[in-house]
């Protein structure tokens, strides 16, 4: 029977097979090479039916087949392209103003860094954790569910790129409520009425939905990694120092300012047209302004005829909002942090009860152990423990509009087993202030990421 098979199919099986044999290279999974006997019999032997909805010897299918190959064609290549290259995403808030705009939509590189296995292999395609037009139903399923994995990408994360990844704390989520996370709900009602923490984490079970996420199903964010695996990072003042050294800025980092006028009113028109959006604008009286600015803007406002002055907003009152959550022992606020060690994997650091609390997230949750503190020791997995090695590596991500992000200083550290990728380019961008083709930003369609 092999006889009989054209040269033709077997030149098409050898070019698949090969490739298929790099991918899996690529992968380091030798567990697909069980699909080898497959394209065997898809290109040589043909005992199987692979194409089940097609009849086997007819040339010329009808449209109804037809269109039903066409879509399963492109739902195989396009999740292949989404798991290992490439995948779209939008900027839904302002956090990364003015180099990531609300608007843009962007390609994010899964090779960059190396693409994940997804930990939810089942699910439906082009639809992340909800199916449509449902608050909670599942788009996955987790009967089968497979460990963190990461092909090798081009690089490892650099300082200063702009990172997409699963949001650390959206493990779990209140139904309908999903901002702010689940965590900071539960330390705000405790503080409110001033009960436990495990009284608050009942209180909202008994009063909503509560579900939870695999890391893969976890919303997107995207954000400026300011610490690698290893650093130490300070912020004084609204100043990011790491290792000792002052930081380097993103070009169009803003800050909030308050600008005091003379009693006139500032021209929205032309404060759109130093791009500031109409939202930031709202709130404010004829003179005085709470506006998000970069160093540019200052500097143009300040050769306004009507403006007094422009001063920078410092937050310094020590927060229970700010990461640890505990002004008692870490007094930090939303501009003054630290010194705070990144975790680097495989590094040691010694434990205390009073900066056990720094880590206690990673130890207990991301990495799988068990903590517990009994007066003054610490347990892990029932073992007095008086330091921890790390898993993984972690970094910090902060975003370029420092005073309007919900970023690390809010919830902490974030995993290598959440990085998706890197903003690569950004291929569309729409201004919901305006209208038409006004509403085109064609100034930043199809540029680079790190070019804006």
């Amino acid at each position: 029977m092999l006889k009989r098979v054209k040269p033709k199919a077997w030149i098409k099986f050898s070019i698949v097979t090969l490739l298929y044999l790099l991918w899996a290279l690529w992968a380091q999974s030798w567990l697909m090479l069980i699909l080898l006997p497959v394209i065997f019999d898809w290109y040589i032997t043909k005992k199987v039916n692979w194409t089940f909805w097609k009849k086997r010897g007819v040339y010329r299918q009808s449209k109804t087949v037809e269109w039903i190959d066409a879509v399963i064609f492109a739902v195989i290549v396009t999740t292949i392209i989404r798991i290992f290259l490439f995948e779209a995403y939008t900027i839904p808030t302002s956090s990364m103003e003015k180099s990531m705009m609300v608007g843009d939509y962007l390609f994010v590189s899964k090779v960059a860094y190396g693409p994940k296995i997804p930990n939810t292999p089942i699910a439906m395609p082009f639809v992340h954790n909800t199916m449509p037009f449902t608050k909670s139903a599942k788009s996955y399923s987790e009967l089968i569910k497979w460990p963190y994995k990461r092909i090798a990408g081009l690089g490892d994360v650099e300082r200063n790129d702009i990172v997409v990844f699963n949001f650390p704390t959206g493990d779990t989520v209140i139904v309908g409520a999903e901002n702010p996370d689940y965590y900071a709900q539960m330390r705000g009602l405790a503080d409110y009425y001033d009960i436990s923490l495990n009284e608050a984490r009942n209180m909202i079970h008994e009063r909503a939905e509560v579900i939870s996420r695999p890391i893969d199903k976890r919303e997107h964010y995207i954000k400026r990694c300011v610490g690698l695996p290893g650093d130490t990072l300070s912020y004084v003042g609204g100043v990011l120092y790491v290792n000792g050294q002052v930081a380097e800025n993103p070009e169009n980092m803003q800050y909030n300012y308050i600008v005091k006028t003379n009693g006139t009113p500032l021209n929205k028109m032309r404060l759109k047209e130093m791009g500031i959006s109409y939202d930031d604008m709202a709130g404010n009286s004829a003179n005085l302004y709470n506006l998000p600015l970069t160093g540019e803007m200052v500097e143009k406002l300040k050769g306004f005829t009507n403006v007094l002055s422009v001063e920078r907003v410092v937050l310094n009152e020590p927060s229970p909002e700010v990461f640890p959550f505990d002004v008692t022992k870490y007094p930090w606020s939303t501009d003054n942090f630290g010194p705070l060690y990144i975790p680097k994997k495989g590094e040691t650091v010694k434990l205390t009860t009073q900066n056990v609390v720094l880590y206690e997230r990673i130890i207990d949750v991301y990495e799988g152990n068990e903590l517990s503190i009994k007066g003054d020791v610490i347990y892990i997995n029932g073992q007095p423990a008086d330091s921890y090695t790390f898993k993984m590596d972690y970094y910090w991500m902060m975003g370029d509009n420092r005073h309007g992000s919900a970023d690390s200083r809010f919830w902490g550290f974030v995993p290598e087993d959440h990085v998706v990728g890197k903003a690569w380019i950004v291929w569309f961008s729409l201004d919901k202030d305006n209208s038409f083709l006004k509403a085109v930003r064609w100034n930043r369609l199809f540029k680079g990421a790190d070019k804006l």
